[in-house]
């Protein structure tokens, strides 16, 4: 029965560099195809993932198969596997394969017909004010209110969060605004605190060295956003801090906060490159390659040409967009071009990148 591991291998290693959506184990992998098979299928018969909900893996172990000629089977077979999961990523492999053209593939999805085109992005619906009758003033005596309940300030946040002109009285309420257990902030804080960001610096500087850990994160959020060189000591603690306690979810935020002041936050070089080899978050990983690039970081073309072979489109779009015009990076463009099983946003920019006037 498949399961959820998080047993990663060390991440310079091929199993690690898989399990990760590396680009460079995709490329270590096509050095010995039938030494990599049973890494590959593994890929697709356990959830590597750690957001399943943002992380891609189909397209890159699609590729895998396709590129690496691996039997088709043992995807197959998973199909028929007990685990609901477990048959949604064979499917999901199966689907690009045939998109890409396998006739194999097609068979084993009979009336499966793959999309010309990418679907149009959902759009998130914006739930609607719980409180149309109700002013601002109310609603901030809401949040103030200790007997209220966590239900009855959420919908207050939801409120705000949905007017027209953002409510500033509502910035000093902010460290009050956690879960009664402290372990969180309350739905919605972080919709109606966006539009007042810039206006809440001030404040954050205080929220981010409270010792709460909501609070904190919040603070530093806000920091990271719209912060001045004088917080880039207190985003580098933050980013550290989550190095030593693993926490992969999140640091792409400050990543592209520290980008914003280049080699002002070169301290963050060191950082920032473990991040980027070892995080099992592949979502992420295109946040620390920019970062690293904006702040002058050595070994950015090898880190692009990688790129190139990422899982996530984010970062084959900066290895298209930044890799050098070298041989193998333009055969790797022309590939992305043609692909059919490629996004249409990587296609077109590679096809872009190619037109104009690559001498590589």
């Amino acid at each position: 029965m498949a399961e959820r591991r998080y047993e990663y291998a060390p991440a310079g290693t091929l199993p690690g560099l898989l399990q990760r959506g590396r680009g460079l184990g995709a490329r270590m992998a096509a050095e010995d195809p039938e030494a990599a098979a049973e890494l590959v299928y593994g890929c697709i018969r356990w959830e590597w993932r750690w957001d399943r909900q943002v992380d891609d893996r189909h397209l890159y172990l699609a590729r895998l198969i396709r590129d690496l000629e691996l039997p088709l089977g043992p995807v197959v077979e998973l199909l028929a596997d007990e685990d609901e999961d477990t048959r949604d990523r064979a499917t999901g492999v199966l689907e690009l394969l045939v998109q890409g053209g396998s006739e194999q593939a097609g068979a084993a999805l009979p009336g499966y017909v793959p999309d010309e085109e990418d679907p149009a992005p959902r759009r998130r619906q914006r739930p609607p004010d719980p409180c149309p009758d109700r002013d601002n003033a109310s609603l901030l005596d809401q949040l103030r209110d200790p007997a209220a309940s966590e239900g009855a300030k959420g919908a207050a946040l939801c409120a705000l969060s949905r007017r027209r002109v953002p409510e500033p009285a509502l910035i000093p309420l902010v460290p009050a605004l956690g879960a009664a257990d402290g372990t969180r902030q309350l739905p919605y804080l972080n919709r109606a605190l966006e539009p007042l960001a810039e206006r809440a610096v001030p404040a954050a500087r205080e929220w981010a060295v409270s010792g709460q850990e909501w609070l904190v994160w919040l603070g530093t959020g806000v920091l990271a956003a719209h912060g001045d060189e004088s917080d880039v000591p207190l985003l580098l603690a933050e980013l550290e801090r989550h190095w030593v306690d693993e926490s992969w979810c999140g640091p792409d935020g400050l990543a592209r906060g520290l980008a914003r002041f280049g080699p002002g936050a070169g301290g963050a070089v060191s950082l920032l490159r473990r991040f980027w080899l070892y995080t099992p978050h592949s979502y992420e990983r295109a946040a620390y390659l920019e970062a690293l690039a904006a702040m002058g970081s050595a070994g950015m073309d090898q880190a692009f040409t990688e790129s190139l072979w990422d899982c996530e489109s984010g970062a084959r779009l900066s290895g298209v967009e930044h890799a050098p015009e070298r041989p193998e990076v333009g055969a790797r463009l022309r590939y992305l071009r043609d692909d059919p099983m490629e996004e249409r946003e990587v296609r077109e920019a590679a096809g872009r990148r190619l037109a104009e006037g690559w001498a590589g």
